[in-house]
């Protein structure tokens, strides 16, 4: 095969093959997180989006699903939104994530409150935050890993 003729439709739906893992899957790292969001962010290399991965209460995956869609720098994320899809789905713990078409992950202090926001009006209906990974291109930045949940 021409390594041209090889188009971005074929890369993600390989990456996603590779990587994605399905609902009944679990999420086991940091690293495996980040691989597993990584395919939803594959087209959006110039808007910002916010995926939620819902898991249910022995942490396998329930479903993962992109909730909000923004622009270059930011994306409006609306707790309640997320909270409702909880409801409906019966998740017990969450995994955040949103990418940083910039490639840079340092997490903003608009990231960081909007973390907080979720984990505050999630933990009143004892749905756990268990990350917040940010992707940039490769680098991808946990939450968890920092100690910031």
């Amino acid at each position: 095969m021409n390594i041209s003729s090889i188009s971005d439709s074929d890369i993600l739906s390989e990456y996603v093959r590779r990587f994605s893992i399905k609902a009944g899957g679990r999420l086991k790292s940091s690293r495996e997180s980040a691989d597993h969001f990584r395919g939803y962010y594959a087209n959006a290399s110039k808007r910002e989006q916010f995926v939620v991965c819902f898991l249910n209460g022995q942490n396998r995956i329930l479903s993962t699903e992109t909730m909000f869609i923004g622009s270059l720098t930011t994306s409006a994320v609306y707790p309640r939104e997320v909270l409702q899809r909880v409801l409906d789905l019966g998740a017990a713990a969450v995994v955040l994530s949103h990418n940083h078409p910039s490639g840079e992950v340092t997490p903003s202090s608009s990231d960081r409150a909007v973390t907080k926001k979720l984990q505050t009006a999630l933990s009143a209906i004892d749905v756990d935050v268990l990350d917040h990974i940010i992707i940039g291109g490769l680098e991808f930045f946990s939450f968890a890993d920092h100690h910031l949940l």
